[in-house]
């Protein structure tokens, strides 16, 4: 066995806690703070910002927003601004459980998200308690893109799909 020296207890301690305690950064965020985004980034690629391809002109747009929610979770908000200017903005959460939990700037709405594989998740809209559209939502393998697939269910029962691209916005 090797002769190795301690560092003393209370350096050691003194040394953590300057450390827990440094201050933030210009910013105003502390390097726990900043550590904690970068992990949340990793945890799912999908957080962040996303706007909508469209051949509309401007001022049309429509931007997601996914950032962490909870424990594990994503809060989703949609910002639209439509082709006369006007904005409007919706948002809702989830634990990627299937539960169904309210939309806000929605009336009687409510979202379920579910995750199929690593890159694919399954969103169910409902209003009324009645589910009306389904959205595969697929994040390509580079990170820089989502595909949805929409299927809408009609009153006669007549299925519709449409399809959008969204592409990350780096800022």
């Amino acid at each position: 066995m090797t002769d190795r020296k301690l560092l003393p207890t209370s350096f050691v301690i003194a040394c953590v806690a300057a450390m827990a305690c440094a201050p933030a950064d210009e910013g105003g965020a502390s390097a726990d703070a900043a550590a904690g985004e970068a992990a949340d980034e990793m945890a799912n690629p999908r957080f962040g910002v996303w706007q909508l391809e469209s051949d509309r002109p401007p001022p049309y747009r429509n931007v997601m927003t996914y950032e962490p929610w909870g424990e594990g979770g994503m809060m989703i908000t949609v910002a639209t601004t439509n082709d006369d200017g006007e904005t409007s903005e919706w948002s809702y959460a989830t634990l990627f459980d299937g539960e169904f939990r309210p939309v806000e700037g929605q009336e009687d709405a409510t979202t379920a998200v579910e995750v199929v594989d690593d890159r694919t998740n399954r969103i169910l809209n409902a209003r009324g308690g009645e589910v009306y559209q389904v959205i595969m939502n697929v994040l390509s393998e580079d990170g820089n893109t989502i595909n949805n697939e929409y299927r809408r269910t009609a009153e006669d029962g007549t299925e519709s799909v449409s399809y959008a691209v969204y592409h990350r916005i780096i800022e």
